[in-house]
């Protein structure tokens, strides 16, 4: 009798499991829109330009995902979402993800009951100031008072450091980076700390950008990357392989220019079975068809192409890949084999 008891209460864990993995992908074909949380407006990573439409590399992310799901790029509503509010959001089904300069961390994994499916920016926190002030360490800032975004791991480490250090610090409390940015220019604050690439960006877009520093210590490990919900496993599944799809494109050499093509002539197995040319269907696994990832990546190309679009040495931000580089050129990024 146990036994049976004990099945059966197997069995109905599973099938409530299945539909929660299930429900994700259900409803965003349903609504025929994917709705991403994403940042409120940080230039290189997400943000709207000048008819609306949000770009950057997180935004990129975001509209692979509905070339996979949906068949069509631009089927992405983006949610703007402060540093306090977006894990309510991904939490109460609000986004179906939340692609948002998001850290990696012990407790928003497990207390929080989200997933973390990959990495796709290595970053760590760091701080700018203006030349003026004539810093050149953060450890000269003892008794400064520093910009920091409220809900966040920069909270944490900014404490961390500085006591650390044996300095003291008065915070100045912001709800996201342009309203970081407005109080850092205005002089409410000394200096302004967020991840390395987030003060790259924002330093990007200052008039007089020449005037600021960003200071050498890097105090912090932040893997960003794309989050969904506990128990939507097959959603997981999908964002997860649909990063991976883009870095793999890299490493195989597929741009947006030359998918179709390499789809049609390849020769390589891999190959074959991501782009949906061979008789292994990896994307009706996931509850998608053949073609799922040659849409990801003719969205706006492969990992690297993304990263010089938007965060690249040619442009305003001038990131170097650094960590991001493939893990064949000294970096971290590496997909698992689609086989």
């Amino acid at each position: 009798m146990k036994k049976s008891v004990f099945l059966g209460t197997l069995a109905v864990s599973g099938l409530l499991a299945g539909m929660a993995a299930a429900g994700t992908l259900d409803d965003v074909k349903a609504r025929g829109i994917l709705n991403c949380g994403s940042n409120n407006g940080l230039t290189g990573f997400a943000a709207p330009d000048a008819n609306g439409n949000y770009q950057g590399f997180d935004a990129a992310l975001c509209k692979a995902i509905a070339a996979a799901v949906l068949g069509d790029a631009s089927k992405v509503k983006f949610v703007p979402l402060t540093g306090e509010t977006r894990f309510t959001a991904l939490a109460s089904g609000e986004v179906d993800v939340l692609i948002r300069n998001s850290t990696w961390t012990f407790s928003r994994d497990t207390d929080l009951k989200f997933d973390f499916v990959a990495v796709n920016y290595y970053d760590g926190q760091g701080f700018m100031v203006k030349k003026e002030l004539g810093v050149s360490s953060a450890k000269e800032l003892d008794g400064a008072t520093v910009c920091i975004q409220t809900g966040t791991t920069t909270e944490l480490n900014l404490a961390d450091f500085f006591k650390s250090n044996n300095m003291s610090y008065t915070p100045v409390t912001i709800a996201d980076d342009s309203e970081g940015q407005r109080q850092y220019v205005a002089g409410a604050c000394d200096a302004y700390t967020t991840d390395a690439s987030g003060l790259a960006a924002v330093r990007a877009t200052l008039p007089d950008a020449e005037n600021h520093i960003i200071l050498p210590e890097i105090i912090s490990k932040e893997p960003l990357g794309p989050v969904v919900r506990h128990g939507d496993n097959n959603w997981g599944d999908i964002v997860r392989w649909t990063y991976y799809a883009l870095v793999s494109a890299e490493e195989n050499g597929i741009t947006a220019a030359n998918v179709e093509e390499t789809a049609s002539t390849t020769t390589n197995p891999e190959i074959k079975r991501l782009l949906g040319a061979s008789d292994d269907n990896l994307g009706a696994m996931m509850g998608l068809d053949k073609e799922w990832a040659k849409r990801a990546i003719a969205a706006q190309g492969n990992y690297g192409e993304i990263f010089a679009a938007n965060l690249g040495e040619s442009t305003s931000i001038g990131l170097a890949r650094g960590l991001n580089a493939l893990w064949t050129q000294g970096g971290l990024q590496y997909a698992p084999p689609f086989r």
